[in-house]
């Protein structure tokens, strides 16, 4: 037997074997709720983009969320900080709407969809309904923060990502 031919073969083996053990992962993965932050920027429906082909694949539920900072203004030295839940709560209203009106034009039949509105820091709210949802991934924009407020909030997708209890797909903000 000719040395030079058996080592292709090996090759091919290889070759093939790693094809089989991704084709037996893919077949194996379960998706059942993909988790979609959203804040209604360019980026965000983007990433959004991305989930729906995902969710169609697996056949899992999108669960889409919103968050709202809660508002906080200082009034004066006496009185400390003064919150405006009218504000906030006109924030969820709205932000419940244009979720469903986002389902309703972006989310093909099919694909099932549901929208989650929460108050607070957007990271935190996010790792708290991937938790609670029971999210098997999430898919998040990196889009955010930028400049003087990047160093001193940080970004969300970093956030999320570093304390993430599932995989997290991050899409570039490119719009």
């Amino acid at each position: 037997m000719n040395p030079k031919r058996s080592k292709p073969s090996a090759r091919k083996k290889k070759k093939r074997s790693s094809a089989d053990s991704i084709r037996r992962a893919d077949s194996t993965l379960s998706l059942n709720h993909i988790l979609v932050p959203i804040d209604f920027s360019a980026y965000s429906k983007y990433a959004l983009q991305y989930a729906i082909p995902l969710a169609r694949k697996f056949q899992a539920d999108l669960l889409l969320v919103y968050v709202v900072e809660p508002t906080v203004y200082p009034a004066d030295f006496s009185i400390g900080q003064v919150g405006y839940p009218s504000v906030e709560e006109e924030l969820r209203s709205k932000g419940a709407e244009e979720l469903s009106k986002l389902i309703e034009e972006q989310i093909p039949s099919g694909v099932k969809a549901r929208k989650i509105v929460r108050t607070g820091k957007p990271y935190l709210e996010i790792l708290d309904a991937a938790r609670t949802e029971q999210a098997d991934m999430i898919v998040i924009a990196t889009h955010g923060h930028s400049g003087f407020e990047h160093l001193l909030f940080g970004s969300t997708a970093e956030k999320v990502i570093k304390k993430a209890g599932c995989p997290v797909v991050v899409i570039p903000g490119r719009v």
